[in-house]
């Protein structure tokens, strides 16, 4: 099955051993900084919610320069799309800063569903371990899919989230979710669930507009 993808699963995991052995101080201070902002934005959504918005466009732009362009670009071409792909969330984001997302706000469109998702994204590391692979020749976090998972976690938690930011991270659900099958990476599966759940979210209010029946 692997012989669809431009690279072995060997290569795809020497990448991360050599992001993990260089830049693992980084990683593990964007993951506490992370925790305890997401934490904080969960007891006072109103005072970090513009916060959290700006450490999403953070991690968002990480993954684009970092991960794509640094690192994926050596085994994959496509890279370079996803790197862009990264960009422009990472842009949005970083626009929808200056007022904010309301995360953990009254009238979250699937507020427990997006709680599990993001604390599911901040256990990834050790839960991809346990999955049976060795670190440093491991995702860890930062890297694109808890990324995602994290974003599309805070999303729900959202009463309502613009289609535009939310298209790029169902896009990603579908393509870091059939990867993790053909890479063998378990903790991805919740991935391509998250983004089908997101999709399923987001259109919702469309298919009941256009489903409605016209008035007598």
């Amino acid at each position: 099955m692997t012989s669809v993808l431009p690279f072995t699963p060997a290569a795809f995991f020497d990448l991360f051993a050599d992001y993990n052995r260089t830049l693992w101080p980084i990683v593990g201070a964007i993951w506490l900084a992370a925790l305890a902002l997401v934490w904080a934005a969960w007891r006072d959504p109103i005072r970090y919610n513009r916060a959290l918005t700006a450490l999403l466009a953070a991690l968002w732009a990480w993954n684009a320069i970092v991960y794509h362009g640094w690192l994926f670009t050596r085994i994959n071409p496509a890279a370079w799309l996803f790197a862009g792909l990264f960009a422009l969330e990472a842009g949005l984001l970083a626009a929808a800063a200056g007022q904010g997302l309301s995360f953990f706000a009254a009238g979250g469109r699937a507020p427990r569903a997006g709680l599990l998702l993001a604390a599911y994204a901040f256990a990834y590391p050790l839960l991809t371990v346990a999955s049976g692979h060795r670190y440093p020749a491991v995702p860890t976090f930062a890297v694109p899919c808890p990324t995602v998972i994290l974003t599309i976690g805070l999303f729900l938690t959202a009463p309502a989230v613009a289609r535009r930011l939310e298209a790029v991270p169902v896009m990603w659900g579908a393509i870091g979710g059939s990867a993790a099958i053909l890479l063998d990476v378990p903790t991805d599966y919740v991935l391509l669930g998250a983004g089908l759940m997101l999709g399923a979210v987001s259109l919702r209010p469309y298919l009941r507009h256009t489903t409605r029946s016209p008035p007598e």
